[in-house]
Order: structure tokens, then sequence, then C-alpha cells
């Protein structure tokens, strides 16, 4: 699990394919000494494995699958990336709940200056606009970020603020570049928990949040010994 707070923007030093795994060497000097074989790390969002360590090269494998729902095999030697290292036990959660698994990818629409901020709009493939909610959250290119009011029909916008544009590449992005998305995982099981309750796939906030409410307060309360009435 990871947060969507950037350690460290490395360098693709290197892209090979081998057995149908993609194959990336990554120079990344300030995270590279706290990996472990088999750790994970983040790279523009996606969760991978870590099979091979040298100094400040990280390398790092992914599936075809991967390469297929990600930005992954639009990447080249010398792009540069976000990183981050998989979120340890008792360490702080600033950003949100990132898991590493896209679950797909959008365009940059528009990007437009408000004061020292960067408004970016971000398109949204059709099947994940239901779990923007306004205000809440979203990792673009492995990024925690707050969306803004909506309403969400193909695309949504964050504020950046001169923060983030420091710590990340999110204020070099250009019109009509790829980016990958993860959505609120948390949005997304309220969701699943929705379809539970009522059958429907899709719902409004308010519906998700009575769902929600309703399933988990019953099993704790049951959980802690009470009864419904009459049994």
């Amino acid at each position: 699990m990871f947060t969507g707070l950037i350690r460290e923007i490395g360098t693709i030093k290197a892209i090979g394919q081998q057995s149908g795994l993609t194959r990336l060497d990554l120079l990344a000097p300030q995270c590279a000494p706290d990996l472990e074989l088999g750790a994970s790390l983040a790279v523009n969002g996606i969760c991978l494995t870590v099979t091979r360590l040298s100094g400040p090269t990280v390398t790092v494998e992914a599936a075809v699958e991967t390469r297929r729902v990600t930005t992954l095999r639009r990447w080249r030697r010398g792009d540069r990336v976000h990183l981050e290292p998989a979120l340890r036990a008792g360490d702080p959660l600033g950003g949100h709940h990132v898991l590493g698994h896209v679950d797909g990818t959008g365009r940059v629409l528009r990007r437009r200056s408000a004061g020292r901020s960067l408004l970016l709009t971000v398109q949204v493939p059709a099947e994940l606009v239901r779990y923007l909610l306004p205000k809440g959250s979203v990792a673009i290119d492995g990024v925690s970020l707050t969306v803004d009011g909506g309403p969400f029909v193909d695309r949504c916008t964050a504020n950046i603020i001169p923060h983030t544009l420091e710590q990340t590449r999110l204020g070099r992005l250009e019109v009509g570049k790829s980016v990958n998305l993860e959505m609120d995982i948390l949005v997304k099981a309220a969701h699943s928990t929705t379809a539970e309750h009522t059958g429907t796939p899709g719902a409004t906030p308010g519906e998700i949040d009575d769902a929600v409410a309703t399933k988990w307060t019953m099993e704790k309360l049951l959980g802690r010994g009470f009864r419904r009435h009459g049994r």
C-alpha cells in the first residue's frame, strides 16, 4: 500500500523485454538504499516488484497486463517517473490509501494557472467516472490529489499547489498526455457495498453513505451482543 506522496523523481535508465515481462532499470538514489529484493515500488502509480539492486539503480519488472492497462507501454529510456516505496507499519499516512493497482488511463485535457497553483483537467474513462466524489481523492501518475466539486461527466479537475508542483512532474504534463489513474479504494468499496445491499452497481454519494453506514453500524452492534428487536 502507498500514500500517493512521491518520494523521488527517478530516471529510466533502460527498458527491456524478457519472457513476456518488461524490465525497467531506474536511477533512484533516494529510494534505493531503503529497498530490498521483493519490495514493492510504485512507479508513476504502478506497484512493481524490485528484482535487483545495484547501488542507486533499482530494477523492477512488469507483466503484460500491466502494460495493457497503464501508460507503461509508452515509456522510454530517459523518461522521469514518480517513485514511492511501499508504506510500512507505523509510517504516517499523509495522502490517501493507494494500492498501486491502476484502474485505467486518462488524458490531460486542459491546464490553467490559478495564482501559483495549476488547475489540471483530466479526461476520465466512462467506467471510472462513478468513483469520483466531490472533493474526493484520485491518484494521477501515483500522486494523491483532491478533485473539484463536479459534476463529473467525463473529466475531473485538480488544483495542484506549488509544493506538489515542485515535488512531482505534474506541472510538466502537456495537453494530450496520457496518465495513470487509480480511483479511491474507499469509494470503490462503497460502491461494492451498495451493489451488495441494493443490487445496483451505480449509486449517488448519498446512497453510498447510507449503505455503508447501515452495513457497518449493524455489523458492529451485532458483534457486540446486541440483537434485532423480536429476536
